[in-house]
């Protein structure tokens, strides 16, 4: 997805922050869409900074190292907005 796409499904440019908080009916389901990113997370090697309160994830995606949004900010977020279906 593109950045304006992202944009469009709730997503927000806070500098060089991507920022969204996601809501699932119950724990278990925030939980349980946070496992699934986990991996594939690991898999890409680019990490959310997130936390959950009950059914709300709320994350923030970087590039750390570049001090900037990059591509793999970007494809961590659509990787979150597929598999928060």
């Amino acid at each position: 997805m593109t950045l304006e796409e992202l944009e469009a499904a709730g997503w927000e440019k806070e500098g060089e922050v991507l920022a969204k908080s996601f809501r699932f009916r119950n724990f278990s389901e925030a939980f349980g869409w946070m496992a699934r990113v986990a991996l594939a997370a690991e898999k890409a090697d680019h990490h959310p900074d997130w936390s959950n309160s009950w059914n709300r994830v709320d994350v923030r995606l970087t590039t750390h190292s570049a001090g900037t949004l990059t591509e793999k900010d970007l494809k961590l977020a659509s990787v979150m907005e597929r598999l928060a279906g």
